[in-house]
């Protein structure tokens, strides 16, 4: 009978060791963190704010590691993006960590329009907020996220990217002027620069502005662009609107970054054409992609929503650039 209790308390014991070594994937590290999906918050200027990781499964807190945020649009929130972007699963096979910050809610009057949505601060542009509303500081947002990582992770500091969608998109590019010294590349998505003027970024650095051949007028009305008809979209003068929104776009990055503004176009006219800005000094780290998506409307491409893969896409033109 002795022997059988030992036998009982000594499986008992294996049996807890195993429950253990089970759970431990998915129990906070020391560093307050799980493998796979993460909500954290911080406090901004009195304000809670949140943001989701994506820790993938290879993550080594031994080895330094890139890391890709992605800004959702309007009206949408991290979670969401965190789910049907891609990019969790990019992280997944890559060993990124991948970040999802959450804009703040306000009141806004859009197009004569007043409703109450999420937006990145990235006054001017077509939303202007409620009277009463204070905007807030996105870009000390991600700021204190960055600091944040680098706490909780072995962050490679020189491989830090970003992307955004729509409202997101003119986060990113906000981003390529007051935050050029934190990002190593950008991906501006269906949205850019609002105001046609000149910025003075604080480093030149490669960016990509992508937008569908169907993005365009309300509602994604009209005819698709032919994508044969880049160059001529992007060099024409005078075109009407929402047309010429695509050259000042272009035009905003050229003043900006000081780019030739002779640029190649490149691609295939069934998928995807692009057009490349390179440095008027020599900068392999400076230039600017204008890629036009056949068949894409005002969407960030996934595989599902559309036939490309934008996280995929974007993750291989990011890489190869790093911080100097």
């Amino acid at each position: 009978m002795k022997q059988l209790f030992l036998f009982m308390l000594v499986a008992a014991a294996l049996f807890m060791s195993s429950c253990k070594s089970e759970d431990s994937v998915t129990d906070p590290t020391p560093s307050g963190y799980v493998v796979g999906k993460n909500r954290f918050t911080t406090q901004i200027d009195g304000d809670t704010r949140e943001y989701y990781v994506h820790v993938p499964a290879k993550y080594n807190a031994n080895t330094a590691t890139p890391v890709v945020f992605m800004l959702h649009g309007s009206g949408q929130n991290g979670e969401q993006f965190y789910n049907i972007s891609g990019w969790k699963e990019v992280g997944e096979t890559e060993n990124i960590l991948t970040v999802y910050p959450s804009s703040w809610r306000y009141c806004v009057i859009e197009d004569g329009v007043q409703e109450t949505t999420t937006k990145w601060n990235v006054q001017p542009a077509r939303w202007s907020p409620c009277a009463g509303q204070t905007l807030r500081n996105d870009v000390k947002f991600l700021n204190t996220i960055i600091s944040e990582l680098k706490a909780k992770f072995n962050m490679d500091s020189k491989r830090i990217y970003l992307a955004g969608f729509s409202n997101g998109g003119q986060m990113a590019a906000k981003c390529t002027i007051e935050m050029s010294d934190k990002f190593a590349a950008i991906v501006e998505s269906a949205g850019s620069f609002y105001a046609d003027t000149t910025y003075v970024p604080l480093r030149k650095m490669p960016t990509t502005l992508q937008v569908g051949n169907e993005d365009y007028g309300s509602g994604n009305t009209g005819p698709a662009i032919p994508l044969s008809l880049l160059h001529s979209l992007l060099s024409t003068p005078g075109l009407p609107l929402p047309f010429s929104r695509f050259q000042k776009e272009a035009n905003v990055h050229v003043r900006s970054f000081g780019l030739d503004p002779n640029f190649t176009v490149s691609g295939d006219t069934n998928t995807v054409a692009v057009a490349t800005y390179a440095s008027l000094t020599p900068n392999p780290n400076n230039s600017f992609r204008f890629a036009l998506i056949k068949g894409l409307g005002h969407a960030y491409p996934n595989g599902t929503n559309h036939w490309l893969e934008g996280a995929k896409v974007n993750w291989a033109w990011m890489k190869n650039y790093t911080l100097p």
